[in-house]
């Protein structure tokens, strides 16, 4: 089923990175195995006009997917806003992951230099797609800027270790309804992604669970199919939990088969 991303429709919910593969042949083919139609490109580590960024980008315009320009490796509001600006003439798209690292040990966004790139990059005309920490009142901030995505990471970048903080990202989709929600980061296996879908949210950005696997392809497909279960899962409602074991047969009159016995002794 299509979903509006930005106002563009979508079928796939699976929003993947181009990095770290250790082919371009393999990136291409986990890309399209994986069915995502939005991809992820970093200006600043990947050039396309320089240190062979030229064949990259041809390998990327190959897939006629969405591209999702992102400010990686940016540490102050100043240095996203000008690479978001260069990505913009680069890409040809008003589109920008927005980026600004505060640690440079877990990557974690500096809220105060995001909220204020946010600002100004809003202001300049361009779609934000904020890469956020799970923190509620910053997702609210960013809304009341104009964002209509936010992207609050699962885990820090490249960690695997999936949902740290269920409760925190529960409470995000609950305070906000109207606002595209996109998992980013720390996912490392397609139950990761299932969970996240259960949870309501719109869709899923990674890269490296798919490209640092032993089969990317391969991986690319599981994490697709996960998605898919996932955001089925929460369209048909997820039985609650409970504290009491409930039968799944519940024990009401005669069994029968022994009424069935019964039957085959009058018979007889």
């Amino acid at each position: 089923m299509s979903w509006q991303l930005a106002g563009v429709a979508l079928n796939s919910r699976f929003l993947i990175g181009s990095s770290l593969y250790p082919s371009p042949h393999i990136m291409q083919g986990a890309i399209a195995e994986s069915e995502a139609e939005v991809v992820t490109v970093s200006l600043r580590r990947q050039s396309p006009k320089q240190q062979g960024g030229d064949a990259f980008w041809q390998h990327i315009q190959g897939l006629e997917r969405h591209i999702l320009p992102n400010t990686a490796g940016c540490y102050s509001a100043k240095d996203a806003v000008m690479t978001a600006n260069m990505a913009r003439e680069v890409f040809n798209t008003h589109w920008i992951k927005l980026e600004v690292l505060g640690d440079e040990y877990n990557l974690q966004p500096d809220p105060f230099a995001l909220l204020e790139a946010t600002k100004e990059l809003i202001a300049q005309g361009f779609e934000v797609f904020p890469y956020a920490t799970d923190d509620l009142v910053l997702a609210e901030r960013l809304v009341n800027a104009g964002c209509n995505i936010v992207m609050p990471w699962g885990a820090p970048i490249g960690t695997g270790r999936g949902l740290m903080n269920p409760y925190a990202l529960k409470i995000l989709r609950a305070r906000l309804p109207d606002t595209t929600l996109i998992i980013d980061a720390g996912l490392g296996a397609p139950s990761h992604a299932a969970q996240a879908m259960e949870f309501g949210f719109d869709g899923v950005l990674l890269n490296t669970a798919v490209a640092e696997a032993n089969d990317p392809v391969l991986m690319a497909r599981a994490f697709r199919d996960g998605i898919r279960a996932g955001r089925n899962g929460f369209e048909a409602g997820v039985m609650q939990q409970r504290d009491l074991a409930k039968p799944s047969t519940p024990v009401l009159g005669t069994p029968f088969w022994h009424q069935d016995k019964n039957h085959r002794g009058n018979a007889s």
